[in-house]
């Protein structure tokens, strides 16, 4: 295979002035000098001024080097120092260049040129737009020959760099998942995607979802991940979009001149100017009116607005991250959402599941609300172990509904920790807990189906928890047997033959209740 080496012109170190140029190192004609480096071809770039000493250069090449070819192009630039140009100049022409690496192996060196053409060298063969690799020439120490050195960017390649990338990643991913060792399959899926993307994208980032799924907390979490690989300096501005109502919205997100309407005694600056720098978290993003949706989608694609009752625009670059538990696509049919906002903040979503969709997860989310709240208040926090399984098998069962999510079990973690005796959750403590989330889910308070059918007959604190809940199920299901196959789930497995309903039936019987009785 041949190897082509592609560099430019050094209009100071390749073309010294007279004879001398044979008593000085010059980078590009030095690769042809190597001993132990075969090189069939060169491609010279040189600015359209320098004709004549890359002609020049050619001929020393072909005389130090009689088995290479040299091909000479004209690279117009007419500021080497503007990155923009310069890139521009090298993508052209690597878009132009008929290359063929099942039959050559390309070089691009990288010794010659404005520091700016180096990097846009870099970062072309970085992409493969140059699919090569990098050539870097040094002059000779003590007088001896250096081998110019080859750098290949295919960090796969690398096992200690590709583990460290990976470390990082996954450094990342714990970041994004607050430290909880998460163990649902699709959500930690999402999670390294979100951390691609965060990792590499200043695009908005759309948040979907239930109330309650994490999505405040998933937002601050990127925030911290994108400000410590130093992608964002300035803060995190966070606003639930339900919240901004009327005239005053406007104003809190843009800002306003000082006697822009009645009351406005002061200038206020807003909260996309806040978030200049930093990262803007709009919560509920689908509660903004129209005319709010509108100066977003403006403050988006061009980085300025005009605040109320300004005159002159101002400007501000952030990261937008938007959350939502709306169907916007629903909203922008129904003519409550502008379709251009939302193409403009659709490039990324990411739905979140509820925590019905994520059972598995129940457990690592119940050890971080654990550790949060001895975070929180110095306390240690634990479960007895009986208690502790009574919790966890009640939370992935049907019966929790865990409507609010994350929200709900947090509520649930607190009021446990506020009651349980010495720091230590017993099952009284979470036998309360339990039949105040049934209570909550299925409208009915605790108590009432007791009391309703037992009227002021006195129960031990046990048998009153496990009647409610038998009798909780019974009113929801659609037959004897229904409720018996819940109720007997776990037990009618290891027998033979089974009559759930005959089990419920003699239950119930034992506190003086029949099946119609109950469903009354």
């Amino acid at each position: 295979m041949d190897n082509v080496v592609i560099g430019l012109l050094g209009t100071t170190l390749d073309t010294p002035p007279g004879v001398a140029r044979w008593t000085r190192w010059r980078p590009t004609v030095s690769l042809f000098q190597a001993q132990d480096l075969a090189l069939h071809r060169l491609e010279l770039l040189y600015p359209p001024e320098y004709r004549a000493q890359s002609e020049l250069v050619a001929g020393d090449v072909r005389l130090v080097s009689p088995e290479t070819t040299v091909r000479l192009h004209e690279l117009r630039i007419d500021d080497p120092w503007d990155f923009q140009e310069v890139y521009g100049a090298l993508h052209d022409f690597a878009r132009a260049y008929p290359f063929r690496p099942e039959d050559e192996s390309y070089l691009v060196h990288i010794t010659t040129g404005s520091h700016v053409a180096q990097i846009c060298l870099f970062l072309l063969t970085e992409s493969r737009h140059l699919p090569g690799k990098l050539l870097q020439s040094s002059p000779p120490r003590n007088r001896e020959p250096v081998t110019p050195a080859i750098i290949d960017l295919d960090l796969a390649r690398y096992d200690r760099i590709a583990a460290r990338f990976a470390a990082d990643q996954h450094q990342g991913q714990g970041l994004l998942k607050s430290g909880i060792a998460t163990k649902n399959d699709a959500f930690n899926r999402m999670i390294e995607r979100i951390e691609r993307v965060a990792g590499s994208s200043p695009a908005p980032i759309l948040l979907g979802g239930p109330t309650g799924a994490g999505k405040s907390l998933l937002a601050r979490q990127i925030y911290a991940l994108k400000r410590a690989r130093r992608q964002l300096a300035g803060p995190l501005v966070e606003v639930n979009c339900a919240t901004l109502r009327g005239d005053t919205a406007m104003s809190t997100l843009f800002g306003h001149t000082r006697g822009a309407f009645t009351g406005a005694e002061r200038a206020r600056a807003g909260l996309l100017r806040a978030a200049d720098g930093g990262c803007l978290f709009l919560d509920e993003v689908g509660e903004l009116g129209l005319d709010e949706q509108a100066m977003l989608l403006r403050a988006l694609e061009e980085q300025r607005f005009l605040p109320v009752g300004a005159d002159q625009e101002v400007s501000s670059a952030f990261q937008l991250i938007a959350g939502t538990n709306r169907d916007l696509a629903a909203d922008v049919r129904a003519g409550r959402f502008r379709e251009d906002l939302l193409a403009r903040i659709d490039l990324w979503t990411f739905a979140l599941p509820g925590l019905r969709e994520r059972v598995e997860d129940v457990e690592p989310n119940v050890d971080f609300e654990l550790e949060k709240w001895r975070q929180q208040t110095g306390k240690l926090l634990r479960f007895s172990r009986e208690a502790r399984a009574r919790f966890l098998a009640f939370a992935v069962s049907p019966q929790a509904l865990w409507s609010a999510n994350f929200r709900d079990l947090n509520a649930a973690i607190t009021r446990m920790a506020t009651l349980a005796p010495g720091g230590r959750i017993d099952l009284a403590t979470v036998d309360d807990e339990l039949a105040r989330l049934r209570a909550h889910w299925h409208g009915a308070a605790p108590e009432d189906r007791v009391g309703a059918l037992l009227g002021a007959r006195e129960l031990d604190r046990f048998d009153r928890v496990q009647l409610n809940d038998v009798l909780e199920v019974c009113a929801r299901a659609k037959s004897l047997s229904e409720a018996g196959r819940e109720l007997f789930a776990a037990s009618r497995a290891a027998k033979a033959s089974t009559n759930d309903a005959d089990r419920l039936r003699k239950y119930l019987t034992k506190w003086g209740l029949s099946w119609e009785g109950v469903r009354r």
